[in-house]
């Protein structure tokens, strides 16, 4: 089973959680506070949960653990506070990873919860980050994701490093010095837009200085032709066959002008789990695609 379909699972499993959704009680601020007040448990009581869930499956035993170790995911997700991501997202993915630390827990190693989540809710934490940081992946294999997560603690004051710096800290991460150097340069880029910005009518991008060669060429001429029926007539039919729900939920998060809702925006307009409106969305999609492929067949 690959980690989505994991994360579908757990989601359905404990969907009548509703504290685990940041965006359930309202505010941030209130999802916190609400955290900070479960109870925590004792070992006995913790290993009593662990031993009914893992023999029977219980779920209302899983419903405690989870509940008692959320102020633990807020603690972390703060950690990640400086790579300008969203604090809600960043609680809502540690949340998952704490459903999967929740769902392996074995008391019977003698090991607590606390312990053994950690490492769980912060690789979901991570997976997230290096997802959403930026347009383009800095950090594929093992050694740029150590570097991506230690380097900007590591620089002293955020400041170039020199090449002893480099060296000291590829001692310290057990790397390579140019990959230090090569992740230093990545993490100081920014993204930048071939297009020239909306707001910014005398503007000049990258887009400005591209040959147009063969820009009149018949094919393209047809492939521009295509493109413009699937995004208007095509795309309005495929839209017409969705359900209500469905439809709020594609137009929202993609055929805004002026920005896309988030997952927490439509899981507190519905009153269900950002997981949930994720669910939906994909599967529009699926419904979405069919119909496009459809039409273009009958078109051609």
């Amino acid at each position: 089973m690959t980690q989505n379909s994991q994360a579908l699972v757990l989601s359905s499993e404990y969907s009548d959680f509703p504290v685990t959704n940041p965006g359930a009680l309202g505010s941030l601020d209130a999802y916190i506070s609400a955290v900070y007040r479960m109870p925590m448990l004792t070992a006995e009581q913790e290993s009593e949960l662990g031993t009914r869930l893992r023999d029977n499956g219980d779920l209302n035993a899983a419903r405690e653990l989870i509940m008692s170790h959320l102020r633990l995911v807020v603690s972390i997700s703060r950690q990640y506070l400086g790579y300008g991501l969203p604090h809600a997202d960043l609680i809502q993915e540690g949340n998952v990873g704490l459903m999967k630390a929740v769902r392996r827990f074995d008391p019977s190693r003698g090991v607590r919860l606390v312990s053994f989540a950690v490492h769980w809710i912060k690789a979901e934490i991570h997976e997230y980050v290096i997802r959403n940081w930026r347009l383009v992946k800095v950090a594929t294999t093992k050694a740029q994701r150590k570097l991506f997560f230690n380097l900007r603690r590591m620089r002293p004051d955020g400041q170039t490093l020199n090449s002893s710096q480099v060296e000291e800290i590829a001692r310290e991460l057990n790397v390579r010095p140019k990959d230090v150097s090569e992740m230093e340069v990545r993490m100081s880029g920014n993204d930048t837009s071939f297009d020239v910005p909306s707001d910014e009518d005398d503007g000049y991008a990258p887009v400005m200085y591209l040959s147009d060669n063969g820009h009149s060429e018949p094919s393209q001429v047809l492939e521009r032709r295509e493109a413009a029926k699937l995004q208007g007539t095509g795309l309005d039919n495929a839209l017409a066959g969705l359900d209500a729900r469905s439809r709020r939920i594609v137009e929202a998060r993609w055929l805004q002008d002026d920005g896309s809702a988030t997952l927490h925006d439509l899981a507190s307009e519905f009153g269900v789990s950002a997981e949930r409106i994720r669910q939906i969305e994909v599967a529009a999609f699926k419904k979405l695609r069919a119909a496009l492929s459809d039409y273009t067949t009958e078109a051609a």
